[in-house]
């Protein structure tokens, strides 16, 4: 189902303007889709509210992905994949603001940790956390991998942390330029959305997503930093998407797809996201400090998902795979 515009569009631009700011709204009149791109993780998306800021939620994930609501995926993936192997090299391409990198910067495993991304914000802000930890096994590198010369160089490990999706033509990008830096045994590591391109979704999950936004008590409906509710969900218009972040889901869909004909896979753990994501959008920071009430209206929402997700692909998933 292809929308050019929706109501949620307008919402969103309301919205947008009140949380972050008109000129984060003036960034996205610029002609440059990279510059529509960076300005998506400036300083002001910090003041937006997100399924993945709920701790609640964060564990549910951890639950998925290793089994231990208290163990995240990095402990996961070094404790069940790497073992002993040492002196390793990690390139993380879309590294954000390195949260991930620099867990397993602490880990002896890594030799060196490279963070690459897009954001002069996201790069400073990494550094700085990284300082503060008095880490020396990572390093961080602001540019667009386009442009980036890696010709010359080999990592044991390349990782994608909700950055995949935003690459056209993942196929290409995996089969001419990921698989010339692994060596034979190099792992790919992705914690990725894998859902529909520009997040065009179905009829039947908005249906979903708007049956559980009616499960949330009205107080908990409130969107950040407004006195509006939230009642329901139309998705995402293609023509805001463009404008917003071009590079905002442009290939995800094929993700999956492109990793498995050029992969094998070691280990992959769908979580979800189809309905949660969606449905806490603006109203996420309602359930950031946990309550019984909080906690019971999750569960409920999680129980929607994972009614959805029998007969659905999840849209987002973990995954550790090897080169063929």
């Amino acid at each position: 189902m292809v929308r050019l515009f929706t109501f949620e569009d307008a919402r969103d631009l309301l919205l947008k303007g009140k949380q972050r700011g008109y000129r984060f709204l003036l960034s996205k009149l610029s002609f440059s889709g990279t510059s529509r791109t960076i300005s998506a993780f400036d300083k002001s998306a910090q003041f937006s509210s997100n399924w993945w800021d709920i701790p609640y939620i964060q564990k549910h994930w951890n639950k998925r992905i290793s089994g231990n609501e208290t163990q995240g995926y990095e402990a996961y993936f070094v404790n069940s994949v790497l073992g002993k192997r040492s002196n390793l090299k990690l390139l993380s391409i879309g590294s954000g603001s390195c949260e991930h990198e620099i867990r397993f910067a602490g880990y002896r495993n890594f030799k060196m940790i490279t963070c690459v991304d897009l954001s002069p914000f996201n790069i400073e802000l990494a550094q700085k956390k990284a300082s503060k930890k008095n880490l020396t096994n990572i390093e961080f590198i602001c540019a667009n991998l386009a442009n980036l010369d890696l010709s010359k160089k080999q990592f044991d490990i390349v990782m994608f942390n909700a950055s995949l999706h935003h690459f056209k033509k993942v196929d290409s990008l995996l089969s001419n330029t990921i698989l010339p830096l692994l060596p034979q045994d190099g792992i790919l590591l992705i914690n990725e959305f894998v859902g529909a391109n520009r997040l065009q979704f179905p009829r039947e999950q908005i249906k979903t997503i708007n049956q559980a936004i009616k499960l949330i008590p009205k107080r908990l409906r409130r969107r950040l930093n407004t006195s509006l509710y939230k009642n329901s969900f139309s998705g995402s218009g293609l023509v805001r998407m463009y404008i917003a972040d071009p590079s905002e889901c442009v290939d995800s869909y094929n993700i999956m797809p492109a990793i498995h004909k050029h992969f094998k896979v070691l280990d992959e753990r769908p979580y979800g996201g189809n309905i949660l994501m969606s449905a806490l959008k603006d109203i996420a920071h309602n359930f950031i400090e946990e309550s019984d009430e909080t906690k019971s209206v999750l569960d409920k929402l999680i129980a929607v998902e994972d009614d959805y997700l029998k007969k659905h692909p999840s849209d987002f998933v973990f995954g550790v795979y090897q080169k063929k």
